[in-house]
């Protein structure tokens, strides 16, 4: 994400800040806390070295698989004696941890692989630009080293009141979504919307220009870009102007412009997606069905 959650009330009426702040979520009932901040990324990542460099990262692996096995040994220790509500959420917190171990794991098996020698960032840079810039970088990075298969990002959270100075936007973006059908504010959400294409088609050419295997990077990834309305005037979470990128492997026929009948549920794509994917879902969201016009081998 590139905004902060430091936006007390400034939530939708009635919904929880969870709503507003993260676009991934665990269960139905647990969110996924974005970060937007690229140097805790960066640790996430490859670890608080402060590089990529193979010999200074593998020591600090090791430090670390140290620290977290004495904390699951004393955790083990504590739950024979605790009731069936302290059991749950030492539950949920062995659960944080196992996926800690896994991170270790991953970044253990990638840590002899020659990686991009890359320095950590210092923190969240001055301009958005910069920002959006860095994390797709990091994005990008962790795809090819492998450290991941799957990431969101939120360019921009609900109800957000950033201005585009830099592009002759001095508006807040929240205000001008509710444009009432103004020629003048609809022009400059259109103006708002370019700009963020522009930066994530430089994110594009990016994984274009990086090889994978007997292709690109991006020849063998898939990218959804899109929003969770249409005319935001009208909070209207129909006929989505959703963009897919990327090759597929193979299996994506791009150069398309498919148009769904207007009641069609987004949530028909991510599954038509995620059978794609091997990962069959009897259903996502309000899904009733999978788009089988989708050309996803």
């Amino acid at each position: 994400a590139l905004d902060g959650r430091d936006f007390a009330g400034s939530c939708d009426a009635g919904f929880s800040c969870a709503y507003t702040n993260t676009i991934s979520w665990r269960t139905p009932t647990t969110p996924l806390p974005m970060e937007n901040n690229p140097r805790v990324v960066f640790e996430r990542l490859f670890g608080d070295s402060g590089s990529t460099d193979p010999a200074v990262r593998l020591a600090r692996l090791k430090e670390d698989r140290s620290i977290l096995d004495s904390v699951t040994e004393k955790v083990a220790d504590l739950q024979q004696g605790i009731g069936p509500e302290d059991r749950h959420k030492i539950g949920q917190y062995l659960d944080a941890v196992r996926d800690v171990e896994r991170r270790i794991q991953k970044a253990e098996e990638q840590s002899a692989r020659e990686l991009p020698l890359v320095q950590q960032p210092a923190g969240i840079p001055a301009t958005f630009e910069e920002h959006m810039r860095l994390m797709f970088d990091l994005q990008l990075l962790a795809y090819q080293t492998d450290l991941t298969r799957v990431a969101s990002f939120m360019v921009g959270r609900e109800i957000s009141g950033r201005t585009y100075n830099q592009i002759g936007i001095p508006d807040a973006h929240h205000p001008l979504s509710h444009h009432l059908d103004d020629p003048v504010k609809i022009g400059i959400m259109s103006k708002i919307n370019t700009y963020h294409v522009v930066l994530f088609a430089e994110f594009v050419e990016k994984m274009r220009s990086t090889p994978d295997g007997d292709g690109s990077l991006l020849d063998h990834s898939l990218l959804l870009y899109g929003a969770g309305m249409s005319n935001s005037n009208a909070h209207a979470p129909i006929n989505l102007p959703i963009m897919l990128v990327g090759g597929a492997g193979g299996g994506l026929e791009g150069g398309r412009h498919i148009t769904y009948p207007e009641d069609t549920p987004m949530a028909n794509l991510l599954m038509a997606i995620m059978d794609a994917l091997g990962v069959p879902m009897d259903q996502v969201g309000d899904s009733n069905g999978m788009l089988d016009v989708l050309s996803i081998a």
